[in-house]
């Protein structure tokens, strides 16, 4: 593996910059691009020592990278480092853009934290489109002086360690964001000022526990069948698979005009071809795998013809290798007609490997018996990666997955998939039973409010609002497997017999006790014409008249239950639960929101199949939004 040789780039600053142009640097990083740059901090060097070590560090980075990627696919560029001067500062600087695979952002982060531990005065900034991702990954830890509007060049690695420059009413410690000339001079001068903490660090580095080891389980093989050509050109440029299948997987109508109706020969014509195993990342695999390809029709007949001379049994696996190597071979056909052009090195490699394909002709391909002796020749991996059980997936998403080793293969994704979904829901859960949190909602801090006054009177009236009110679990509970016609966990409880702690009456002003007045008033009222009736099966005992149908009550059994139950906690758990079903109703089977919560929470509401017979027969009464319970 190469990488890019060092270059020190003079670049012409303005004498004075805007405070503008200077606050939108994010915006000058393209998507999905990951930038870090190196400082090497010694004062007691002088800048001719200081540009030495910068310059062995570099080779050191290289030599690492080149060490832990050796047999790597990465999705679009490789990790590179170049020598820039600019704004005063001399340090190493790199951009990879990582496309589709995150993976190949965390390597870098891998690598740039292993340099560190063997440089004590190197400095390491890493950040993406994003902005500080690594600040991302720590958000639930994070102090709360550090946030998005503030963090620019605050977060820095040194020795494997992750350091933040704070905010701080002293000379040098702005509270707003710091430009980098600035934060490299605190780095230099004010060391002991800076915050590190291992809860931010650990979550900062989460994914970073799988490497060195992820490095290899991003690799999969797979046997294909391919043209004897294509086979001695990913024998000699493997890493040239990811452009072509990156010029595949984003085709066009005017390169897939190449393979269609191609004007001249093909480069790679579908003939004598061979099965050998092609090593990809699992992205770049997964993104050929995916993809619907309509047969060209230079490849119809060989498509045919393999159809018809599969052996018995293995028809699928045949045609399956041969769909896969056809889709290489395409994005290869197209790549290879815009070769000679590109800026990417590794193609323009392609392209010189061509040029003396074309000089020594056939003769210098090889034979079965050497492809035979290719290293992970036929190896083919499982694809089982690929598969997702939905069970195993709600499973996970429980928490109730076993950690037995004999259930860890044959689960939901791999291991590295299963801990980051647990750690998800985790983070949702603890966010969910956060007990620090208050009836004001989410803390803000200054930054976060909106300087907008447009709609203060609204949130001046919703201050009023009763504060009283509290969730009772284990009656939402109940309640909820009554509507659903589920038993009751307690098959000896009396439902008509429920005990509910009355809360001591507060001591209210007079603005309250008319407020009350007036919401006992309306709520009576609401309960007259049945807008507040719910049904809830424990009711039932309370239906007066033997002859009317089961399930319907009179209006005025309603005011009677309403006047007798008016101060009753229960029913605003009974708003709450028939709000949650008809939220869950208008999912129609699909993922969202309630069902997620009620999964979280051990609930599995039933489909609501019969929803239009339930209406028929009660009469348009409440059923809707009731899964398949009865009233």
């Amino acid at each position: 593996m190469s990488f890019s040789s060092a270059i020190i780039e003079e670049e012409e600053i303005p004498q004075e910059t805007s405070q503008a142009e200077e606050s939108d640097f994010k915006n000058h990083l393209p998507d999905n691009c990951v930038e870090y740059l190196l400082f090497f901090l010694d004062s007691q060097l002088d800048a001719r020592k200081q540009l030495s070590q910068i310059e062995s560090i570099r080779k050191s980075a290289i030599e690492l990278a080149t060490t832990l990627t050796k047999d790597y696919i990465w999705q679009k560029d490789e990790f590179n480092l170049t020598l820039k001067n600019e704004k005063g500062l001399v340090y190493l600087h790199g951009i990879t853009d990582y496309s589709d695979a995150v993976e190949d952002e965390w390597l870098i982060v891998y690598i740039l934290r292993e340099l560190s531990k063997s440089h004590p005065n190197l400095w390491i900034r890493v950040f993406d489109t994003d902005g500080e991702f690594l600040l991302v990954e720590a958000a639930n830890v994070l102090p709360r002086w550090l946030n998005p509007e503030i963090d620019n060049n605050r977060t820095w690695i040194n020795n494997g360690s992750l350091f933040l420059i704070p905010v701080k009413d002293e000379p040098g410690l702005k509270t707003r964001n710091l430009e980098l000339p600035e934060a490299v001079e605190i780095l230099k001068t004010k060391r002991d000022a800076l915050v590190h903490s291992g809860f931010v660090e650990a979550e900062a580095f989460y994914r970073l526990e799988k490497y060195p080891a992820q490095i290899a389980e991003s690799i999969h093989h797979s046997l294909i069948t391919i043209p004897r050509k294509l086979a001695y050109v990913l024998h000699s440029l493997p890493k040239s698979v990811a452009p072509a299948v990156e010029t595949f997987y984003l085709r066009d109508p005017i390169a897939l005009k190449r393979v269609i109706s191609p004007s001249g020969p093909p480069t790679f014509p579908p003939q004598d071809l061979i099965t050998t195993s092609v090593r990809f990342s699992r992205v770049l695999f997964a993104q050929l795998r995916s993809q619907r390809f309509d047969t060209p029709p230079s490849w119809s007949v060989v498509l045919k013809k393999a159809q018809k001379e599969a052996p018995s049994g293995e028809a699928d696996k045949v045609m399956a290798r041969l769909d896969i190597g056809m889709k290489l071979t395409c994005g290869f056909e197209m790549l290879a007609a815009k070769a000679d052009k590109s800026k990417n090195r590794v193609v323009r490699e392609l392209a010189i490997e061509l040029e003396d394909l074309e000089e020594d002709g056939n003769d210098a391909l090889p034979s079965n018996e050497e492809i035979k002796t290719w290293k992970d020749s036929d190896r083919d991996d499982s694809e089982a990666w690929m598969d997702i059980d939905y069970q195993e997936f709600e499973k996970e998403l429980d928490g109730k997955r076993g950690n037995n080793a004999s259930s860890a293969k044959s689960g939901f994704g791999d291991a590295n998939t299963q801990s980051d979904l647990r750690k998800i829901v985790s983070r949702f859960e603890a966010f969910l039973n956060d007990d620090s949190a208050g009836m004001d909602g989410a803390e803000l801090d200054d930054m976060d409010y909106d300087d907008d006054d447009e709609d203060d009177d609204f949130d001046d009236d919703s201050e009023s609002e009763d504060k009283e009110v509290s969730f009772d679990e284990a009656e939402f509970a109940r309640m909820m497997r009554e509507m659903m016609g589920l038993p009751s966990t307690d098959s000896n409880a009396d439902t008509s017999k429920k005990t509910t702690v009355k809360p001591e009456p507060p001591v209210l002003d007079e603005e309250d006790e008319e407020i009350q007045k007036l919401t006992t008033e309306f709520e009576a009222e609401l309960n007259e014409h049945g807008a507040l009736k719910l049904d809830p099966a424990e009711k039932q005992p309370r239906l007066k008249g033997t002859d009317q149908k089961e399930g319907e009550s009179s209006l005025e059994d309603v005011k009677e239950e309403g006047d007798e139950d008016s101060e009753e906690e229960v029913d605003v758990d009974y708003n709450l639960a028939k709000n949650l079903l008809e939220s869950f109703k208008s999912q129609a089977g699909m993922a969202g929101p309630t069902g997620n919560l009620l999964g979280m929470m051990g609930f599995q509401l039933p489909r609501d199949e019969d929803d239009e017979n339930d209406d028929d027969e009660e009469g348009g009464s409440s059923s809707k939004g009731k899964g398949k319970a009865k009233a």
